[in-house]
């Protein structure tokens, strides 16, 4: 079994990387409202309280630009080798219940990405659903044989919505 299942996960692996696009999801439930959690995300002043990436590099230059939260909010920065340089915009808002935003990545390598979040009442609060979607480029293409896109980014996403519950829980 076990040459036939490493051969199964590199013909898979192949294949995930052929793919010309790539999404990555992650869902949580957060103990609050909609309307308490949504601030959080559609205000990118917010983002470093819950983001992922903030503690990579805590020196990373930061710029704000357009209104402070909503439908022209733009965040761009630049860091280390760990979270390069890049923007993002928000691009169309459902209050309190979806932010679409433009990624780009300008370094470590260029990549335009849509990323969406979706917040949907539940019994118990509120389920947020992360997602981001992107074409492939030839890094992304050649490091997929290896290592999915969902493995790569996945953790992180998880990471940023166990921070967003704990703040938005906090209150």
């Amino acid at each position: 079994m076990g040459p036939d299942f490493a051969q199964a996960a590199i013909l898979i692996g192949m294949f995930e990387a052929m793919s010309d696009t790539y999404t990555v999801q992650r869902s949580t439930t957060i103990n609050a409202s909609p309307e308490s959690v949504y601030p959080h995300i559609v205000d990118f002043h917010n983002w470093s309280t819950w983001s992922p990436w903030e503690e990579l590099d805590p020196e990373m230059d930061k710029t704000y630009s357009g209104p402070d939260s909503g439908v022209g909010a733009a965040y761009a920065w630049s860091g280390n080798r760990k979270v390069g340089q890049g923007s993002m915009e928000i691009k169309d808002v459902a209050e309190p219940s979806n932010v679409r935003i433009a990624l780009e990545f300008l370094k470590p390598f260029k990549a335009r990405n849509k990323t969406e979040f979706v917040l949907e009442p539940t019994g118990a609060g509120t389920e947020v659903t992360w997602t981001i979607k992107g074409r492939k480029t030839l890094l992304t293409r050649i490091m997929g044989i290896f290592r999915s896109m969902d493995a790569m980014i996945g953790p992180d996403f998880e990471r940023g919505l166990a921070r967003l519950k704990q703040v938005a829980e906090e209150g």
